[in-house]
């Protein structure tokens, strides 16, 4: 697909064609559906014919050369005259909904050795344990992932749907126990213990707004080792971190909370159009002071037809974590910690969260929609990117369509272990920091304020030391000449 079209060095036009695109998304694995092509030399021809690729629909044919002078025009896309980047295929007919509490009910989870209902993680398994004869188990595995180069139209979690925001809050439960009702506030917690019996009521059924996910992922850091994590990240800060804080930090206070993510497995197809150039000599005219670097380049049509997998891309569903405004907060500092071991998601159960707090999904599918779609396309370009290593002075996309074949979203409860701090800054302004640790890799990133005064007296010093021994140096150097 990739054809010669002029000869000898071209000059920018549009993007920048020599820079390649960003890696893909934190917690973004990519599965193409294309072979790499072999590496060229750098100054070797370009192989004949199209680059081969492995695809499920031939690629078009490329578009004829233009006349010698003419400048290198691609062809036009298929959806290029709307200039909208994505399509989506019609989701298949019927109920594209998977229900993941089919076959749980709400009120008393019982151990599955003594029948006893006080049920906590035990975090140095990751397992359920049992408070009475201390048996371990484990909810089985969430089930919603499946071959995504299979996946068609939209397939949305239960867990995922719209939320109703007219649905209730608080959950009545009767107990199978004793009969009584309890009232469950899910805000708070999806767990109850009923007041006559003692036994503990749960929440597993998907309710319509947004307290119960698909899936969750158990605490495998205990607090005792994300609190030397949280030491050891502030400790290595402490010399520029304003005396205040030095003062008032502890780690004793730091809350295991599970935060509400939407999960998104893509099954799409990229083309691309484009220019791309490759170095064929490099060269330097002029002498002394007046010497410049020159290159000569083959300019050539580019194509690219492929598809793609995205395997769980990670956005978050709460409208407080999307907030990135860095001048009130360091949400940003969440995602540092990503990617989260997802193969490991168990379906839900209250008994997991039993003892930490968790954030309720406040955000719909539609809401984030196009800042997947951004992801997706990001992805695409860096994949295409890949298969085209020939064109080492890089490639100007003229066109590009992403189009969606097939989407699965599902909601999913991700550990974290969290210090927070609230900054009052001058004139009353305050700003809220955040030390978080991945609650299963270990990973750990964080906010500390800095000690502004101290921070520009030791930059002072460091320009002053660099300025007097940058004088000496000039000094002896004009010496000894």
């Amino acid at each position: 697909m990739d054809k010669q079209s002029t000869h000898g060095a071209l000059p920018s036009q549009g993007e920048p064609v020599g820079a390649a695109p960003p890696p893909p998304p934190s917690g973004a694995p990519v599965n193409s559906g294309f072979a790499a092509p072999p590496q060229p030399s750098p100054m070797a021809p370009p192989p004949p014919g199209a680059i081969p690729v492995v695809q499920n629909n031939p690629p078009s044919s490329p578009p004829p050369p233009p006349p010698s002078g003419a400048p290198v025009k691609t062809a036009a896309m298929p959806d290029e005259a709307s200039n909208s980047p994505f399509s989506r295929f019609k989701p298949p007919e019927g109920q594209p909904h998977i229900f993941q509490d089919l076959g749980q009910k709400d009120g008393i989870t019982k151990c599955p050795s003594c029948g006893g209902s006080d049920i906590a993680l035990n975090i140095q398994t990751g397992l359920l344990r049992c408070n009475y004869c201390r048996h371990e188990f484990s909810e089985v595995s969430d089930g919603i992932d499946s071959d995504i180069s299979r996946l068609t139209g939209l397939r949305m979690g239960m867990g995922a749907s719209d939320i109703a925001y007219d649905a209730s809050d608080v959950v009545t439960l009767k107990c199978t126990a004793c009969g009584a009702e309890v009232v469950v506030d899910t805000n708070n917690a999806p767990q109850q213990r009923c007041h006559w019996c003692r036994n503990m009521l749960s929440l597993n059924q998907q309710i319509p707004n947004g307290a119960i996910p698909d899936a969750v992922m158990p605490f495998r850091v205990t607090k005792e080792q994300a609190q030397k994590l949280i030491e050891e990240f502030v400790g290595k800060r402490r010399f520029f971190a304003h005396p205040t804080f030095k003062k008032e930090f502890c780690t004793q206070n730091i809350m295991g909370v599970y935060l509400p993510y939407m999960v998104i497995d893509v099954n799409a197809r990229a083309e691309f159009r484009g220019e791309g150039e490759h170095e064929t000599r490099r060269y330097t005219v002029g002498s002394g002071n007046n010497r410049e670097t020159r290159h000569d380049a083959d300019a050539y049509w580019v194509g690219r037809d492929f598809d793609f997998y995205v395997d769980d891309l990670t956005i978050e569903a709460s409208g407080d974590r999307l907030d990135q405004q860095t001048t009130v907060n360091s949400n940003n500092v969440i995602n540092a910690i990503l990617p989260f071991p997802l193969k490991d998601t168990v379906r839900f159960n209250a008994n997991y969260i039993r003892g930490f707090t968790s954030e309720k999904r406040n955000v719909n599918r539609t809401a984030i929609e196009n800042l997947v779609s951004a992801q997706v396309r990001d992805i695409a370009r860096w994949q295409a990117w890949q298969n085209a290593t020939f064109y080492g002075r890089g490639i100007r996309w003229d066109a590009e369509n992403v189009t969606i074949k097939g989407e699965l979203w599902k909601t999913v409860y991700l550990p974290v272990w969290l210090y927070s701090y609230m900054e009052i800054k001058s004139g009353g302004k305050k700003f809220l920091h955040y030390v978080a640790v991945n609650a299963c890799t270990g990973k750990i990133m964080g906010s500390v304020p800095i000690h502004m005064p101290k921070l520009l007296a030791v930059s002072g010093v460091v320009q002053l030391i660099g300025t007097v021994l940058g004088v000496g140096a000039f000094l002896l150097l004009a010496l000894g000449g």
